[in-house]
């Protein structure tokens, strides 16, 4: 019963807030003390901060009970007091040594395990270096081919300007599988120049993530997800309508800003081109291109959270040809808490498709 008192309550504050004013981490959740003042995406997203920098899973932080009651997450314990130590301790050192500039985070220090290493591990200094993902805007590759030509071979690749230009709509079935987790049927719906929804059918009931081309949402079963309609904003946001624009490539320059030629580097054994663009100047949005192909292989984006910068990565695969435009029929995006691969059977273009699609989802 306490638990539908909250889902009711929290079902309410959506309603009256709708567009105009998403609810904030406090007013969705109890016993929330540090982080307050934040979105409720951008609080989930920094519970995915946590998770990942410490290796742990949420009823690690939390409780056994919690696994079976949103409520429960609420109950204080001595590692939820020791994290909002933490926060205060990770604030303080940037405050006073860095000008307030992030600088450290709990990756920092915890990198995937609970307790920070003290002691130097040889089969790190003498083992082959990690990849590391650019999180900052590069400066322009010397002798490398200008973004824009990368850009436009990739337009060719996938099928020129012309074609791409006529795809206007198409609508695709499949399958989506989330990290251990069972296969599911899901539809895809998407209109040019940048609207887009998914819908995964899944036993507990339909979950939805849906952009309009300015305001997105991600609704699911109240089994399933703590808020039941959830309201996109910030990074989150602008990086539904670029997923969404990726769909149309031919809007794709327009998409972000301050392109530049970045650096190479191989994925999976090929050969890739890297490039950067922004959205709002101050991180990169990462898109990596089969250097062979021309295909787009790859885009890693960046949200900011309270502690950290939270990256998506989105990989592209299996192109086929979808009358006279090549589209991939298989999608893996990979998150911090999470991972999920979309296998399409089949996409049908140019069909039309019901502005209802793309409105809020019902709740």
């Amino acid at each position: 019963m306490k638990l539908l008192t909250m889902v009711a309550g929290v079902l309410t504050l959506a309603v009256a807030y709708g567009q105009e004013k998403p609810i904030m981490s406090e007013q969705a959740f109890k016993n929330v003390r540090v982080l307050k003042g934040i979105p409720v995406d951008q609080f989930m997203a920094t519970m995915g901060f946590f998770s990942a920098s410490l290796g742990e899973t949420c009823t690690d932080c939390h409780s056994a009970e919690s696994g079976g009651s949103w409520e429960k997450y609420a109950d204080d314990n001595p590692r939820k007091e020791t994290a909002r130590r933490m926060i205060g301790m990770m604030n303080a050192i940037n405050k006073t040594y860095f000008g307030g500039k992030r600088e450290i985070t709990c990756y920092s220090c915890h990198r995937g395990v609970e307790r920070p290493d003290v002691t130097p591990n040889l089969a790190d200094l003498y083992g082959p270096p990690p990849s590391k993902e650019p999180d900052e805007l590069r400066q322009p590759a010397g002798k490398a081919a200008s973004a824009d030509q990368i850009l436009d071979k990739y337009i060719q690749a996938i099928g020129g300007a012309e074609r791409l230009a006529k795809l206007t709509s198409f609508a695709a079935k499949g399958t989506y599988q989330g990290y251990q987790d069972e296969k599911y049927p899901v539809d895809v719906f998407a209109k040019a120049p940048d609207q887009i929804s998914t819908v995964v059918h899944t036993a507990a009931g339909d979950s939805a993530t849906t952009y309009d081309g300015r305001t997105g949402w991600i609704a699911g079963p109240v089994a399933e997800r703590p808020v039941p309609l959830l309201e996109l904003t910030g990074g989150d946001l602008a990086g539904a309508k670029l997923d969404a624009a990726i769909w149309f490539p031919a809007q794709i320059k327009q998409a972000l800003t301050g392109w530049r030629s970045a650096s190479s580097r191989s994925i999976d054994g090929h050969d890739m081109q890297m490039i950067q663009g922004t959205n709002d100047g101050r991180y990169p949005v990462n898109l990596y291109f089969d250097s062979k192909s021309g295909l787009l292989a790859r885009v890693v984006r960046y949200d900011e959270s309270p502690i950290g910068l939270n990256p998506t990565q989105i990989d592209y695969a299996d192109y086929r040809d979808v009358d006279g435009v090549r589209m991939p029929y298989r999608v893996i995006t990979t998150w911090l808490d999470g991972r999920a691969t979309t296998e399409f059977t089949e996409i049908k273009p140019n069909v039309p498709i019901d502005a209802a699609k793309f409105s809020r989802p019902a709740q």
